[in-house]
């Protein structure tokens, strides 16, 4: 598999920015001085987005290890369909989730298609490696707290929301923003446990 772009957590650089030859905005030639102070805001955190099917979903950039081409992985017998294999990175055997098939973000007929956007998002979730496919990665965006908005409630019966931390409304757009940390240890994926065991 080939990298497609390390994440912005890791440069320091927001998606689609360049590093500056200068000063920093704002700062004048010389930069700092001795007794100047900046405010940070605090209350800001980054997100990875990306797309399954039409939506746009959200993760804590923190969990995202780097994003990959996708690369067809080695099926495992009587898997759930949203498991598609393992792939070896590095020499670290690591399980594929697709997450459209999981979310049930297919298309017209029924696929998850898979073509030159397709990626892998290579996450960090408790101490363990797991790739999540997806159709497309969009951004990295920094969001305030108070543009996010909780999660509506709604019967698990009907739709579990559990791992749906809030919604962002971005620009006449919603951005769902997701736990995958909680997701992907969940009983239901059963993948940190089954890793945690070998």
């Amino acid at each position: 598999m080939d990298t497609v772009h390390d994440t912005p957590a890791a440069t320091g650089l927001s998606a689609g920015a360049r590093p500056s030859t200068g000063a920093l905005p704002g700062l004048g030639g010389k930069g700092l001085g001795a007794k100047q102070t900046t405010k940070v805001n605090t209350n800001t955190r980054e997100f990875l987005t990306f797309r399954l099917g039409s939506e746009e979903y959200g993760i804590d950039i923190l969990k995202v290890q780097e994003i990959r081409s996708y690369e067809q992985p080695t099926k495992i017998a009587n898997a759930p369909s949203y498991i598609k294999g393992v792939v070896n990175l590095r020499g670290v055997i690591v399980p594929i989730v697709d997450l459209r098939v999981k979310f049930n973000c297919l298309n017209a007929m029924g696929e998850a298609e898979i073509n030159s956007f397709t990626v892998v998002i290579v996450l960090n979730v408790k101490g363990r490696v797991v790739g999540a496919v997806v159709d497309s990665v969009s951004d990295v965006m920094q969001l305030a707290e108070q543009a996010i908005q909780p999660a509506p409630e709604m019967s698990a019966s009907v739709i579990d929301t559990s791992y749906i931390t809030g919604i962002a409304n971005i620009s006449d757009r919603l951005l769902i923003l997701m736990d995958i940390e909680s997701l992907m240890s969940s009983a239901d994926m059963g993948l940190i446990n089954a890793l945690g065991d070998r």
